[in-house]
This record gives C-alpha cells, structure tokens and sequence, in this order.
C-alpha cells in the first residue's frame, strides 16, 4: 500500500513560533505550509491539498474559531488541532464543540503534538474512504437502475 505524505498547516500570528514549528515538521518529514492569520489560511487551503491545520485561537482580525468555522464550513475533511494558552480553555473546547479534532495548550510538547497530527492524519483518511466506499456505492446503484452503465461508451 502506497502512504501518502501527510500535509500539514501551521497558523500562528507569532512568526518566530510559526516558522520554528514548521521547521520541525519539516524534520519529521511532512509537506508543511505556514499562514500567519486566518484569511491566509483559507486562501492557501483553497489552493492546496492539506490534510491537517494546526490553528492557533488567539490571532488578531480573523480569530482561530472563525476560522475554524470557516474550514469546517468550506473544507469539512480537514482535521484542525487547536493551539491555545492556559487562559483559553473555554475556547478549546467550544472550538471542539464546532468540529475541531483535538487542542493542545501552548507551549505544546512537540511529542504530543506529532501524536495528535497521525490521528488527526488517520481520522482525515478514515472519512476519505468512506466517501469513496458510499460513492462507489451509489455508482453500483445507479447501473443498476439504468442511470449509469460504465460498460457502455
């Protein structure tokens, strides 16, 4: 069985910590892109195939649980763990309430964190197959009822 790379993305307003966790998930050998706020992060996620978003809540303009609303909204499989300080535990877990995987308090142990991101990883691949089990279902279905024939030109 082929393993897909697992393409992550770090939002983090904080450049020196965004650009040091995505220098570590480098190291572990996952596609990493950065966005520093939450408009850039939709627009790079609209451009590109991520599987899991680690997304700080506290950012200025677009905060982490708008969007996270907005992923879920535009981008229903991506997995997003959530990073939050001591002080935002009520938002971690409303950000969970609203479709987030998992939270992590800032700092993070990197450990932790790369143990949340292959369930997170797995949970995204999860959902893909049973999209493509229910549409090659639904393919099965709809021959059977004349609609679609594959074997016909």
């Amino acid at each position: 069985m082929i393993t897909l790379p697992t393409h992550v993305m770090v939002v983090d307003d904080e450049s020196a910590f965004n650009e040091m966790l995505v220098l570590s998930l480098k190291e572990m050998k996952l596609e990493v892109t950065a966005a520093f706020d939450g408009y850039q992060c939709l627009e790079k996620l609209a451009g590109t195939h991520i599987n899991v978003v680690i997304l700080d809540i506290k950012m200025p303009g677009m905060d982490g649980i708008e969007t996270l609303k907005e992923i879920k909204k535009r981008f229903p499989l991506v997995e997003v763990i959530l990073l939050t300080g001591h002080g935002s535990m009520d938002t971690a877990i409303e950000g969970l309430r609203l479709g987030a995987f998992d939270y992590l308090l800032k700092p993070a142990d990197f450990d932790v964190l790369m143990e949340k991101v292959g369930n997170a990883r797995r949970r995204y691949d999860e959902q893909e197959a049973r999209i493509r089990k229910a549409e090659a279902q639904k393919l099965k279905v709809d021959s059977r009822k004349g609609g679609i024939n594959p074997l016909k030109p």
